[in-house]
């Protein structure tokens, strides 16, 4: 996983900022926040498509991926343009109920100790959690996680990505150094029995939103059922993210 942009707003949400925050959708734009540095889920292109929508801030910047397409479906429902607003993965809790974001699609997936903080809608994707290691690494031909006895393995701090190694007996979860992972063709996804699902717990990604929102979160959760996004979707979505 890739980790937090360099080039990110200051997530600090205590300052007078958050004295100022608009409201939900103010101005016609649904703010919307994320890293985009987060491929396949969002990245940052230079070219606007059908398919992106604008980062806010930077000129000639544009956010693409799987949080980009659901983040127009949430933003018609409300009759809204969506906007990226670039933020480090560790703030964008914070930033929401600062009020400088609207919601989050970040890849975010609820846990018990977010869902204290912010209420999160229905899954709009499911995934799983896997490895991946350079063609030639002696590791490359893994079986098992017992194959990786003595490796480190990183994954992205303040994520899920992260703490799940920690389910890997004998492997040495090292610190996260942002963007080692991006991707990359010398890397290759580990399978064991044919399987890419290594761990057994699905992984869903929701939308973040502030609470006390009950009817914006209602209408969030109907526009992701009405989505028809498919596998077919998401394939196509990853098939064009940076390589």
């Amino acid at each position: 996983a890739c980790g937090p942009s360099t080039e990110t707003k200051d997530s600090g949400a205590t300052d007078a900022k958050s004295d100022t925050a608009s409201s939900f959708g103010e101005g016609g734009k649904l703010r919307v926040g994320m890293e985009v540095a987060y491929p396949p889920y969002n990245w940052q292109t230079s070219e606007a498509t059908d398919d992106t929508i604008p980062v806010e801030g930077l000129d000639g910047a544009y956010a693409d991926g799987i949080d980009i397409f659901v983040a127009k479906k949430v933003a018609a429902a409300f009759g809204l343009e969506a906007v990226a607003v670039k933020l480090a993965w560790s703030g964008l809790i914070e930033a929401l109920n600062a009020g400088q974001i609207d919601c989050i699609i970040a890849g975010m997936t609820p846990t018990d100790e977010r869902k204290q903080s912010i209420d999160f809608s229905d899954p709009y994707f499911i995934g799983h959690y896997g490895l991946l290691v350079k063609k030639d690494s002696p590791y490359a031909s893994a079986t098992s996680f017992a194959d990786f006895a003595g490796a480190s393995v990183l994954g992205q701090k303040d994520t899920l990505l992260d703490t799940v190694i920690d389910e890997i007996d004998g492997v040495n979860n090292v610190e996260n150094r942002g963007g080692l992972l991006a991707a990359n063709p010398d890397l290759v996804a580990i399978q064991f029995d044919g399987s890419y699902q290594l761990f057994p717990d699905e992984v869903s990604c929701n939308v973040g939103l502030k609470k006390g929102q009950d009817d914006v979160l209602k209408k969030v959760n109907d526009a992701i059922a009405a989505m028809g996004a498919d596998d077919s979707t998401w394939e196509t979505i990853i098939a064009r993210q940076p390589a």
